[in-house]
């Protein structure tokens, strides 16, 4: 049955950014619920090594994720299983956040940190062989391409990155990147250049998937987007990391954002809808990183109490809540 709960905060998302305001939502005494539809941790999940957090030279992105969501938990966070299909706000000023199995979240605040979700290239054969040699996450099924020879498109952080992992499973890595040059970031692309299993092709884009008999990838269709010459490259798996789509349909209403459809915050984290804050990957800026998705939530957290704190006393003002002018 149905069920209606309120709370002060409702944090959509237990990724980095979510974990960290539920841990200070709890140590701000706020009653405040984490709703995630899978396991804690966000993007860490699928990340196998973590080298940039303070602190952690080296760490798997799975204990990483342990970390945060037990120390969130320790300070009174309240993490509930449950996948949002949408946020609104209604006439009493309060958000209404409805999940899947029909139940409702009652709450003055939101703070969006939903991560965002695989773009995907478009192409034919990429969702009839997804699951079958097409892939959005290396290390969820990189282990079932030993000795394979496979192909990684992208040229960001994530598409180097998960190119120079494959490689411990892989025969062979091509990385198929539309331009003349990577992205990522330059220790990356150093480990990505160094690595004798690892073939760069320039300038291309993959046209179409082919599969076998058996329903399995076996080639790719690639074509350089300068010469306009098509070619066929021998590969039985395929792993696309060209960016991300962040997950902000979910909240009904007109709130702004760029291009991208990332959300546009002030300095507070506060969106254009008043009550809703964003963190993490959901927002506009220029880095999305843990370092920044744990900032962004800490802001968000803290704004999220002084604005409660003003609505209680009847002085909500953006500008003095921006000045620290609100005390809690």
């Amino acid at each position: 049955m149905a069920k209606t709960h309120e709370y002060e905060v409702v944090i959509i998302g237990a990724g980095p950014a979510g974990m960290t305001a539920g841990m200070y939502a709890g140590r701000a005494m706020l009653r405040a619920v984490v709703l995630e539809r899978g396991a804690p941790g966000g993007e860490l999940l699928n990340t196998e090594i973590i080298e940039d957090y303070p602190g952690f030279e080296h760490i798997e992105g799975w204990d990483l994720a342990q970390k945060f969501d037990a120390h969130a938990r320790k300070f009174g966070a309240e993490v509930h299983t449950a996948t949002v299909e949408r946020v609104r706000k209604v006439e009493d000023g309060w958000f209404e956040t409805v999940t899947d199995a029909g139940d409702t979240y009652r709450s003055p605040t939101v703070i969006l940190t939903a991560g965002g979700t695989p773009v995907k290239l478009g192409v034919p054969g990429e969702l009839e062989y997804a699951g079958k040699g097409v892939s959005y996450c290396a290390i969820c099924d990189g282990a079932f391409f030993k000795g394979h020879r496979i192909a990684v498109v992208g040229g960001g952080d994530a598409a180097v990155e998960e190119a120079d992992f494959l490689t411990r499973y892989a025969e062979k890595v091509y990385l198929v990147h539309r331009r003349d040059q990577l992205r990522a970031s330059k220790i990356l692309q150093k480990r990505v250049f160094e690595n004798p299993k690892i073939e760069i092709i320039w300038n291309t884009v993959v046209d179409r998937v082919e599969g076998d008999a058996q329903g399995l990838v076996k080639a790719l269709h690639l074509r350089d987007v300068v010469t306009d010459t098509t070619s066929v490259l021998a590969a039985t798996g395929l792993f696309v990391f060209i960016g991300f789509r962040p997950n902000t349909g979910i909240v009904e209403g007109h709130v702004r954002h760029d291009e991208g459809g990332y959300l546009v915050t002030d300095s507070n984290m506060e969106t254009s809808m008043r009550g809703l804050f964003a963190a993490g990957d959901v927002r506009a800026q220029l880095a999305r990183q843990v370092t920044t998705a744990v900032g962004d939530a800490t802001t968000a957290a803290i704004a999220a109490e002084k604005y409660l704190t003003a609505l209680k006393n009847g002085q909500y003002d953006p500008q003095l809540l921006s000045s620290g002018g609100y005390a809690v």
